[in-house]
């Protein structure tokens, strides 16, 4: 099919190969997609081969952009006739197209279809079937681990000099639970360098970004990032603040809105991010129960082995921790609470949540075990021993200082400022369940995680015992329409099961 438009000089090189601009609604009404190589003809001339680009703002229908690498080598007029004739897809639709037909991809494949991810060529249509493709023909390991390099490979990789580069995560799913920010200090506190990046909250009230950045700035570039660690040890900055694993930027915005969280997707996105920071030494927190990501044994166990292949395959050592999680880790839920609770841990304040303390030391001493830090067995007293003593308090201070924040912050001040309604309890009884879920969703109704001060305090636990008009959590948030929402919503979302 010939398809016939107006040129349109563009004042500007691309300093690449040849490449023209199409408006985007236009193209795929032709079928074109970015990437796409098509063949240009004018005046009967001989055809030049050249790729698309396309733009909804840049260029109107029925017309073509032409930058000057073309029209200087080629000489034609204003608002002349351009006959165009598609000569080939990207691989990457070849690649994507041939996975949705239950064929297994080679690196290359992979490999094409981030570049293109990365670069804009690859449409959010064919991003989500590359994406929905796992769903019907789940990726070997050998794709996974494909997938998770060539997503790092496709943006910038930071070096940390020889020695260990260790890393502690959680998939995520747990209320509060937000151990990273006292296990990093620890492992700082002796000797351990520990670049942490984390991602900012999707659907849940904070992520650890989000509640770091209540302490001190998260966003800087990779460069920073380097001189953030060489002078503290270690950081705990947002992820997205630089070239790290930029598909899966992509990739997430297409799946969010169709609520998809394959795992799959999950382990690849995890693997892309230690490897493009040159991780060496990883402990993986995988919390499972009812209401988080991961609900049964069986699943944990078949994810733990393909975190452990892929780790393999690029000699990182690694630790998957599955453990049990039926209600919140720590008391509260929102960047600012959760702030509170990770400095009462670290500066040993009576009032500080020992769930969160334990789980948090637990970890510590797993990652300090497998850089042979601590012999099997101790890295839990030595993790400890740093908490108590102060050490890991000094190593939070020096991060927060050097990544432009108050070293002198006290756990007590961070959450001035907030409006509190208290929630009491309309019966007797024992607290049988916790659920995540709903704790996420009233936090959100609060505002968080976009107002750091939003969220939610619980005074109770599984398995306390409860009198009617016990207060049974708080409430927090910003201004009085929000608390009013939350209010509403609290007689319907039952946080806690009796």
């Amino acid at each position: 099919m010939a398809i016939y438009l107006k040129a349109k000089k563009l004042d500007f090189s691309t300093g690449k190969q040849l490449i023209v601009l199409m408006n985007e609604e236009e193209a795929n009404n032709f079928g074109i997609q970015a990437g796409d190589k098509i063949a240009l003809q004018w005046r009967g001339d001989k055809l030049v081969n050249v790729e698309v680009n396309l733009s909804d703002k840049k260029i109107r229908p029925g017309f073509i952009g032409l930058y000057e690498d073309i029209w200087k080598k080629y000489p034609l007029e204003i608002n002349e006739i351009i006959e165009l004739h598609l000569l080939s897809r990207p691989d990457s639709i070849l690649a994507v197209k041939k996975r949705l037909l239950g064929k297994k991809l080679d690196y290359e494949d992979i490999y094409s279809i981030m570049k293109d991810i990365t670069e804009n060529k690859l449409s959010n249509i064919g991003v989500t079937y590359f994406v929905a493709a796992s769903f019907f023909y789940p990726y070997t390991n050998d794709e996974l681990f494909y997938m998770s390099k060539a997503m790092a490979e496709t943006g910038e990789i930071i070096h940390f000099g020889k020695g260990i580069v260790a890393d502690k995560h959680s998939i995520g799913g747990v209320a509060g639970n937000r151990t990273t920010m006292i296990a990093v200090p620890i492992i700082v506190s002796l000797g351990i360098t520990i670049p942490k990046t984390s991602s900012r909250a999707i659907t849940s009230p904070s992520g650890t970004a989000d509640t770091m950045e209540v302490l001190a700035p998260v966003s800087f570039s990779a460069e920073e990032m380097r001189e953030i660690v060489k002078k503290a040890g270690g950081c705990l900055i947002w992820g997205g603040g630089f070239n790290l694993a930029p598909a899966d930027d992509r990739i997430l915005k297409v799946t969010n809105p169709l609520s998809l969280e394959p795992y799959d997707k999950m382990i690849v996105s995890i693997m892309a991010k230690k490897i493009a920071t040159s991780v060496t030494h990883l402990v993986i927190d995988m919390p499972i129960g009812k209401t988080t990501k991961v609900s049964d044994a069986k699943t944990a166990a078949e994810i733990k082995k393909k975190f452990e292949y892929i780790a393999k395959k690029y000699g990182i050592k690694i630790k998957v921790e599955i453990t049990k999680s039926s209600d919140p880790v720590g008391k509260g839920v929102g960047p600012a609470l959760e702030a509170r609770d990770v400095l009462r841990v670290l500066q040993q304040k009576e009032n500080r949540p020992l769930d969160l303390e334990e789980k948090s030391l637990k970890l510590a001493g797993v990652l300090l075990e497998l850089c042979k830090k601590a012999t099997a067995g101790e890295g839990k007293k030595l993790a400890q021993k740093q908490l108590q003593s102060g050490a890991a308090w000094n190593s939070m201070a020096k991060i927060i200082k050097a990544q432009g924040g108050d070293p002198d912050i006290d756990s007590e001040k961070v959450t001035i400022g907030a409006i509190k309604h208290y929630v009491n309890s309309q019966k007797s009884g024992k607290i049988k369940m916790a659920n995540n879920k709903k704790i996420n969703d009233v936090c959100r109704i609060l505002g968080a995680p976009g107002d750091k001060l939003a969220g939610i305090y619980l005074n109770k636990e599984i398995g306390d015992i409860v009198k009617k008009g016990e207060r049974l959590f708080t409430l927090y948030a910003r201004n009085d329409a929000r608390m009013s929402l939350a209010k509403e919503a609290i007689k319907k979302l039952k946080i806690f099961e009796f």
